[in-house]
């Protein structure tokens, strides 16, 4: 399968700093299933195109790899390795994060601008009505062309195929064509290949921030990317029309995660915000950053205390900041309490340099829903740009996880973690930040705590 973007901005090679990929070079990624690689098949001041392909293996995909590997796909003949589908948006996803978030070092206006863009994708299934493609992609400016492939060419009276070779052109922010493909692709596959959970409900509604609420096929778009599960699509909708939730609302989520259920029963969420909470007060910090703070609950902790005199909550996804603002009660609380507390959208993995200046950091149960190759970047972006005195850190011990009943061996305790620790894993990689970044650290157990086992949750506290 074959992705292609170009420009004619001029001078079009800037199209390689909002991708963060230079022309010069052939860039790859593996991936779980495959290989991304990108290049650049032409590279002028007039034009610039972007190329990526998948080298996928059909064999890992029915047998799975190591011992007790599953397979994606339940039958060897398949079109997953040819054809564009939800393997092309995760690649997509993983290869060009950071075009996602829409920032740009050094051509941040430029990535804030409307720009010609042209993508083809091809191959590109086509499952349901004939003019499906065009109902999807026209409606957010696309000028659309299809490309048919006949289903024999010795036998022309066979008819078309099922795929077709799509171009799209438009005046548009490179974001915003990156999450309209992330999104359409796989609706029009239709045939998703991974688990379907809340998370990924979560993830349909960050990309389609903007647009998809206003989308005449916006039913079909729910049904279709949360693979039919009616009770998602139904959620997604309700929540694509209904961005003013009532308070009570916030404190009962529809469905608990996996994870919370999992841990309720020792009461872990509560314990863990408590004790990092108590553990910045004994540090004596005054100004926090909590990364990654999700719907507020460590930030309306803090605010009990008047030690913490400002307090900035930051997080990728703009849904939990909403939560958060609501969950506290920012409109309805005193100036001088208002002046306390801020919260901003902010990727944990790009050097911000609204995350400098603070007597302390919290990351409570953030790095495990990284990929591992993203920590380096996230370590530079705390340890290095932000430096502060002080970095709280918390994430799941995986040896604790033999204690759940109800969780399989060898899964984790949410289905987006990208890797649960064990003590000494968790221990060693502190460790290795500490001493690279003039760091001293402490470990601490959250949680009850078998003597085989350790923690149910595990904590470093670095100091300078």
């Amino acid at each position: 399968m074959l992705l292609t973007i170009s420009t004619t901005h001029s001078p079009a090679t800037d199209l390689g700093y909002l991708l963060h990929k230079h022309p010069e070079g052939v860039h790859e990624v593996d991936l779980s299933f495959g290989k991304a690689i990108m290049f650049y098949p032409e590279a002028g001041d007039e034009r610039c195109t972007f190329a990526m392909t998948l080298e996928i293996d059909p064999i890992s995909l029915v047998r799975g790899k190591g011992k007790q590997a599953t397979g994606m796909m339940d039958q060897y003949v398949n079109d997953r390795p040819y054809a564009a589908s939800s393997f092309l948006s995760v690649a997509l996803g993983r290869a060009v994060n950071t075009a996602f978030g829409g920032r740009s070092k050094e051509r941040q206006e430029l990535a804030d601008t409307a720009i010609p863009l042209e993508a083809t994708v091809q191959p590109l299934p086509r499952r349901g009505d004939d003019d499906v493609i065009h109902r999807l992609f026209e409606p957010l400016g696309y000028n659309v062309v299809l490309e048919e492939y006949p289903l024999d060419p010795e036998n022309p009276n066979w008819g078309p195929s099922p795929y077709v070779s799509l171009r799209l052109s438009t005046e548009i922010r490179l974001k915003s064509l990156l999450e309209h493909l992330f999104v359409l692709i796989p609706v029009l596959d239709n045939r998703k290949h991974y688990f379907v959970s809340n998370d990924e409900l979560e993830k349909l509604l960050r990309k389609g921030e903007g647009w998809l609420g206003d989308h005449p096929e916006k039913e079909l778009i729910a049904r279709r990317y949360l693979r039919h599960r009616r009770s998602l699509a139904e959620e997604a909708l309700r929540r694509l029309a209904d961005d003013d939730l009532p308070d009570e609302a916030l404190d009962q989520p529809a469905q608990d995660n996996a994870e919370e259920a999992l841990e309720k029963p020792i009461r872990l969420h509560d314990r863990r915000l408590d004790t990092v909470a108590q553990t910045l007060l004994e540090l004596g910090a005054a100004r926090v950053l909590d990364l990654g703070c999700g719907e507020g609950k460590l930030i309306a902790r803090l605010l009990k205390d008047k030690q913490f005199t400002e307090i900035v909550g930051a997080d990728v996804s703009v849904r939990p900041l909403e939560i958060a603002e609501r969950r506290l009660k920012l409109d309805r609380v005193s100036e001088r309490q208002r002046k306390r507390v801020r919260l901003i959208q902010g990727a944990l993995t790009y050097r911000d340099a609204r995350f400098s200046d603070f007597d302390a950091i919290a990351l409570v149960e953030v790095i495990e829903h990284l990929d591992p190759d993203r920590l380096p970047a996230l370590e530079r972006t705390v340890f290095e740009f932000a430096a502060p005195d002080a970095v709280v850190v918390t994430t799941p011990n995986r040896d604790y996880n033999a204690t759940f009943e109800a969780l399989p061996a060898g899964e984790f305790r949410h289905a987006d973690h990208r890797f649960e620790w064990t003590r000494s894993e968790f221990e060693d990689w502190a460790s290795t930040v500490a001493e690279r970044h003039g760091y001293k650290v402490n470990f601490a157990p959250i949680g009850e705590v078998d003597p085989n086992l350790g923690a149910a949750s595990q904590m470093a506290v670095f100091t300078r």
